[in-house]
């Protein structure tokens, strides 16, 4: 059993000064400490949440419930936890049986390659095929199981394309558009031209990666929008369209990379680490810097470390 609630600053006090001798030697990231208390596991996090462990987490969840009411005034639900992963598996359900519009991005997070944005139409009946192709968020799958089922997302999937170079990339930071704005405007560009095509859809969902009021002050300046817009955060978990969005996004990106990595005679790393550093130096000694501005993102820190090496 687990239960996971937020305490009060004072609370939080509390908990610490009873858990002093029954901490435990490592610490979770992110955690106060971690304690084991007979057959509870209770771990308190920095922000104030706690969680509960083991076969007795009820019982001395409920203790701190009753110590919270009386220092506080304040009532904690401690089903609050279950509460949210049923409303989660509702949302879900809703989601998955329903004709759905829904985009989603790859490649924000990476020096190299482009990014890529697909939106997706995926109805009802389409839902068993991404269940038997195991369709899901991108970033849970591999690359490989990503090649794999891609090809077949790209044929039976009505869906919208758009890469953007880092070229085009670097023009955007310079006129000073944030990321955020530039994701908004390639989530509407999808959306428009998919819209367009006239499928009949229940919703169109995108998964939220900014306020939707700042979404639509991003596009302001867009002729063509698209407005009748659900944001759910996790969406590509939640909403069949955004999942195969995700995969067909991701299956693009990889064969970009590969197609830049085959024309350097270098294997692109992904991401934005040091591995990345490395691989920016390498390329400048060979082709020098005018190439490296080229094919990178120039605002990310990784132009600045590189140096290094």
């Amino acid at each position: 059993m687990t239960i996971v609630f937020k305490v009060s600053d004072r609370l939080k006090e509390k908990m610490v000064e009873y858990y002093e001798d029954k901490r435990r030697d490592k610490t979770p990231p992110y955690a106060v400490f971690q304690a084991m208390d007979c057959d509870t596991i209770v771990t308190l996090y920095e922000s104030g949440k706690v969680m509960f462990q083991g076969v007795s987490a009820d019982i001395d969840a409920q203790m701190w419930v009753e110590i919270e009411k009386k220092l506080t005034g304040r009532t904690i639900n401690i089903n609050e936890g279950k509460d949210k992963k049923e409303k989660e598996k509702k949302e879900r359900s809703s989601l998955y049986n329903i004709d759905t519009i829904g985009s989603d991005e790859v490649g924000t997070g990476d020096f190299f390659g482009p990014i890529v944005v697909t939106a997706s139409y995926v109805t009802k009946d389409k839902v068993p095929l991404l269940e038997e192709l195991g369709v899901k968020d991108s970033k849970k799958l591999t690359d490989e199981k990503i090649r794999a089922i891609a090809p077949t997302l790209i044929k039976e999937i009505p869906s919208v394309t758009f890469e953007l170079s880092n070229p085009e990339y670097n023009k955007y930071q310079d006129l000073g558009y944030n990321m955020n704005k530039i994701k908004a405007i390639l989530h509407n560009k999808v959306l428009y031209k998919l819209k367009q095509k006239g499928y009949p859809y229940d919703k169109i969902v995108i998964d939220q990666f900014v306020f939707p009021r700042k979404y639509f002050e991003h596009l302001k300046e867009a002729v063509e929008k698209v407005t009748d817009i659900t944001f759910i955060t996790k969406a590509e978990s939640l909403c069949a369209s955004v999942a195969v969005a995700s995969c067909i996004s991701r299956y693009e990106f990889l064969k970009a990379m590969d197609k830049l990595s085959d024309e350097l005679h270098i294997p692109l790393p992904k991401g934005a680490g040091e591995n990345v550093d490395k691989v920016a130096a390498e390329i400048v000694r060979k082709y020098g810097e005018s190439k490296l501005l080229e094919i990178a993102k120039c605002n990310f820190k990784n132009m600045e470390k590189y140096h290094n090496y």
